[in-house]
């Protein structure tokens, strides 16, 4: 699913653009003539998944439409080292600006999208998927799952509002899980799935006789997330999810659950660098 680019993002592109330009670029006012114009190649500096070239276009836009972008690659593909992902030709000026901005937001996508893959590549021969969190840096989550998508991983809810997620703290709340579940079920829309998380197989138990779509079982051993399938026998959803990493993701993912959350993907992947190179400059006179 390719991402559309909402007001909140074009909102996001101004902010980081006013945040880095200010009232002017000092340098770049000083030395580049108004009239100069220039291309910029966009170069991966290390292997990885590149995310984030479909905002690169707007975020030249915003300082001058004048400034045309040419995608080599596409978001989700996996690049190597030197490759030249896109290019960006028009006003120097305008390269020289937008150019940190686009930056920061490629490297940190696809990064995202990098780490994600890898994950991914570890249980593709098992049936389970591999899915986000909420745990996103605040303005970038529709960004940011977008990378996890782009990197081959499925979004979990994208918010509060769009799926119910049980927590013990509601569970007090409610005084149960079957009073929380049937709380919600005479509140929530007809489409909305309702998922509970457990952290013992009797809470499973209870959860899965209140009704629940989806069972979480937060930060069980795998013997426990075995016996927890063994359990459920496909009357809901299973996801895995707290303390898993690389090294015990294959484990996990052969316990039969059909969902493993990694909120290590939105909030510790490691930036893949790139960096722009103006490749010719020269004068419009």
């Amino acid at each position: 699913m390719d991402i559309v680019i909402t007001p909140q993002i074009e909102q996001l592109i101004r902010s980081a653009l006013e945040e880095d330009i200010g009232p002017g670029d000092i340098t770049t006012l000083s030395t580049v003539a108004a009239e100069a114009r220039g291309k910029g190649l966009f170069r991966a500096k290390r292997d990885g998944v590149v995310a984030g070239l479909v905002l690169i276009e707007k975020i030249f836009a915003v300082l001058d439409t004048r400034v045309t972008v040419r995608c080599l690659s596409r978001d989700g593909d996996p690049v190597a080292r030197g490759t030249v992902v896109a290019e960006a030709e028009g006003p120097a000026r305008a390269l020289l600006m937008g150019e940190r901005t686009a930056l920061n937001f490629l490297q940190r996508l696809s990064g995202t999208a990098t780490l994600t893959r890898r994950y991914v590549d570890a249980i593709k021969d098992f049936p389970c998927k591999l899915i986000d969190t909420r745990k996103t840096t605040p303005g970038f989550r529709m960004l940011e799952k977008y990378a996890v998508r782009m990197g081959g991983g499925t979004n979990h809810r994208f918010g509060l509002y769009d799926a119910a997620l049980v927590k013990d703290n509601h569970i007090a709340a409610a005084g149960s899980i079957a009073g929380a579940v049937k709380l919600i079920r005479a509140q929530a829309p007809f489409m909305a799935k309702i998922e509970v998380e457990c952290e013992t197989l009797d809470e499973v138990r209870e959860a899965l006789a209140a009704g629940a779509d989806v069972i979480m079982l937060d930060n069980m051993n795998t013997q426990q997330m075995a016996e927890a399938v063994r359990l459920v026998n496909k009357r809901a959803w299973i996801e895995a999810s707290g303390g898993i990493t690389i090294e015990n993701l294959r484990e996990v993912a052969a316990t039969g659950v059909d969902f493993i959350s990694v909120g290590a993907l939105t909030h510790s992947a490691p930036a893949v660098d790139f960096n722009m190179k103006i490749a010719a400059m020269k004068s419009e006179k």
